[in-house]
């Protein structure tokens, strides 16, 4: 294997997660997280540059940073959820690696962000329905990924298994 695999989906779909155990296991692979990059060149939080500039500013911050780290094989990219809408992050993304869409349903989704006060786009009132809304509005795109893994059932040992599988074809 000396490409790239990119993880899309929701928020709490499992990127991170899924990103940092994939890095444990392909030792010559870089594991980018798009948003943990621009937390770091910004010197700020994801939530902090929402409050303070805007989702718009987020989102041209979030296209410079996958144009950047799209160069060069043996790379783990892991994307916000909302940077598989725009389609010159898509077509990027889709030409320059194998794209994985970490698929969960919106309970699973729900119970695992319910207590994390960092995501920006669910800290106002009915959580629940704006992660529906976004799920329903995301979903199409997602589907454009190159492979969907329903996580919902599965063990993070299993979903790295099938990426790795599919990787690998």
């Amino acid at each position: 294997m000396s490409h790239n695999i990119v993880l899309v989906g929701m928020p709490a779909s499992g990127k991170t997660t899924i990103g940092k155990l994939l890095a444990e296991v392909l030792k010559d692979y870089t594991l980018i997280d798009t948003d943990s990059v621009i937390e770091k060149t910004q010197g700020m939080s994801i939530s902090k540059i929402f409050e303070e500039y805007s989702e718009d500013y987020f989102r041209k911050l979030e296209y410079d940073t996958i144009k950047m780290v799209c160069s060069g094989a043996n790379k783990i990219i892991s994307i916000g959820g909302g940077a598989f809408e725009n389609p010159d992050n898509r077509a990027t993304l889709l030409k320059f690696g194998k794209v994985f869409y970490l698929k969960s349903d919106l309970d699973v989704l729900y119970y695992r962000i319910s207590q994390d006060s960092t995501r920006p786009l669910l800290q106002k009132e009915n959580p629940k329905e704006i992660l529906k809304n976004l799920l329903n509005k995301r979903e199409e795109n997602y589907q454009k990924a190159h492979f969907t893994i329903d996580t919902s059932m599965l063990s993070e040992n299993e979903i790295i298994r099938i990426i790795l599988d599919e990787a690998n074809s």
